[in-house]
């Protein structure tokens, strides 16, 4: 509570928003073991959310509440992605310009306006047992990829400047950074404002 307090009461953020074009040929690739993609099921079990396991960080409670929230937001768009044993092993949400007065709702001014062929991926998150196998790259490019089922051309997403790991994540499933976000809290109010990127920064 107190992190996100301090967080509404004077802090400074910048984010990269990335996107995708699906009109251009890409190749999902390949995680260490396979995965594919669904949304998301009622009796799918979601116990890496658990907020109340033993042994658990800060960082790991304030990651698990963030995804338990955007569950409980009435977006209905979330996928996941499961392992050869069928176990779920990653969650996004795949959002489109339906949903644009319920994501303002929730996320007030934080993402622009989409239009109706763009759509939005968000809340990405890979439970611990399953890091560093390269499943958000594929998992991601598959979730992006269906938005073209429904008329979309772009997808985009953004991402933390400072998150290395999550950003190549991103290049890898065919995504790249075309606008800055910078974010501002003074005193719970918040401002946001977008820059268009010149030049693509590529993570190091």
């Amino acid at each position: 509570m107190w992190r996100a307090v301090s967080y509404r009461l004077y802090s400074n953020s910048v984010s990269v928003g990335l996107r995708r074009d699906l009109g251009a040929a890409f190749a999902a690739p390949p995680a260490k073991q396979p995965v594919r993609v669904r949304p998301l099921a009622p009796d799918d079990e979601l116990s890496w959310l658990d907020v109340g396991a033993r042994g658990l960080s800060d960082d790991q409670v304030y990651e698990r509440l963030g995804q338990l929230r955007l569950l409980r937001s009435g977006i209905s768009t979330c996928h996941i992605a499961v392992d050869p044993d069928g176990r779920a092993c990653y969650m996004q949400w795949l959002i489109l310009s339906c949903e644009n007065e319920r994501v303002r709702r929730f996320f007030g001014d934080l993402y622009p306006r989409l239009g109706p062929d763009e759509a939005l991926l968000e809340g990405a998150y890979t439970p611990e047992s399953h890091r560093g196998q390269g499943i958000m790259a594929s998992a991601m490019a598959q979730i992006a990829e269906r938005a073209a089922l429904v008329g979309a051309r772009w997808v985009v997403t953004f991402v933390d400047e400072g998150s290395v790991a999550s950003l190549k994540g991103c290049a890898r499933a065919g995504f790249a950074p075309y606008l800055r976000r910078h974010e501002a809290f003074r005193l719970f109010r918040r401002r946001v404002t977008f820059t268009p990127l010149t030049e693509a920064p590529s993570p190091r």
